[in-house]
């Protein structure tokens, strides 16, 4: 099977390239070209199915976090600080390449999942291939790969502490920002760091800026798994409702008394008449605020009103 999908855009609704200075807007195509090029492979499944999931686009956040912070503290060479961005992309897209596997998603980013086109085999092997690509990219920065892979080990860990919470039952509120804390925000935190350290800011600005990140992760996660319920399959662009089904996510974590699991019916109407969404629009808003709050140590820049734009727009997200 052959698909040569477009180059990969940016989808809405974080993808208006109005908040992000012109350099920006540049590395970030350059970042979507990068990911798109080291992804060949003359194994075409891998080439063919890497390439329909970068083609599919989507918010490409992280990336804009990394280009944002390198700017804030003075960078203005692009070129070095595209592959880290590019590398922190490419881990995500790795990663939901394989929760479509553990969640037998069909949609993702607006397009067949791959493992719905491929299979769960090659889909597995087309999301660990990109994670080996990603060391090609991070190679010449030797000094940085320890806070990379302290991030994608994080993510790992809370991907797992996930399916062991619903296994076992234990998903509770605390539970929940654990989870999510590892799998999100340490991403989110190490892509505003390494952003920082290579456009030179002092250890002040890269620990205000990894900060900003981390609260800007809680906040994306909760917002995201509320949209989970209450947004449409069309409106997400990935398959909806898995988090009930699964029996996790920040509904199940405020719903949840410690009897078995609700029907899914039953949570969904439990969210919808209780408080749940008001509490996550509460803390995602919270977490937003405290990121904004934590910029003292960036000077007033364009770079930096476009962060405090993105972070706002992440917590804005039409519930």
């Amino acid at each position: 099977m052959t698909i040569e999908p477009t180059l990969g855009t940016i989808s809405p609704p974080l993808a208006d390239a109005g908040m992000l200075p012109q350099a920006v807007q540049a590395a970030l195509q350059t970042v979507e070209d990068t990911m798109y090029s080291v992804v060949a492979s003359d194994v075409a499944v891998l080439r063919d199915a890497s390439r329909h999931i970068l083609g599919a686009g989507g918010k490409r956040i992280r990336p804009r976090i990394v280009l944002l912070s390198f700017a804030a503290v003075g960078g203005t060479d692009y070129r070095d600080v595209v592959s880290v961005a590019a590398a922190v992309e490419l881990v995500h897209t790795a990663s939901v390449v394989h929760d479509d596997i553990n969640d037998h998603g069909v949609v993702r980013r607006g397009r067949p999942s791959v493992n719905s086109i491929w299979g769960r085999t090659f889909a597995l092997l087309t999301g660990d291939y990109m994670f080996a690509k990603v060391y090609e990219l991070m190679a010449p920065h030797r000094n940085l790969n320890t806070i990379f892979s302290d991030a994608t080990t994080a993510l790992v860990e809370g991907e797992t502490l996930q399916a062991s919470a619903v296994k076992e039952n234990n998903f509770s509120r605390q539970v929940y920002y654990d989870i999510i804390a590892r799998k999100t925000a340490a991403l989110f935190s190490a892509a505003a760091r390494l952003g920082a350290i290579m456009g030179g800011g002092d250890e002040a600005q890269s620990e205000a800026l990894a900060q900003f990140g981390f609260n800007i992760g809680m906040a994306f996660q909760i917002v995201d798994d509320v949209l989970d319920i209450v947004g449409s399959e069309d409106e997400l662009g990935k398959t909806a409702g898995i988090d009930i089904q699964q029996g996790r996510g920040f509904a199940v974590a405020y719903t949840n008394n410690g009897d078995a699991p609700d029907p899914v019916a039953s949570i969904k109407a439990k969210v919808m008449q209780g408080d749940a969404i008001q509490k996550a629009h509460e803390h995602a808003h919270h977490f937003v605020e405290a990121a904004i709050e934590g910029l003292g140590a960036i000077p007033d820049s364009e770079s930096k009103t476009a962060l405090i734009q993105l972070g706002r727009s992440v917590a804005d997200r039409s519930f």
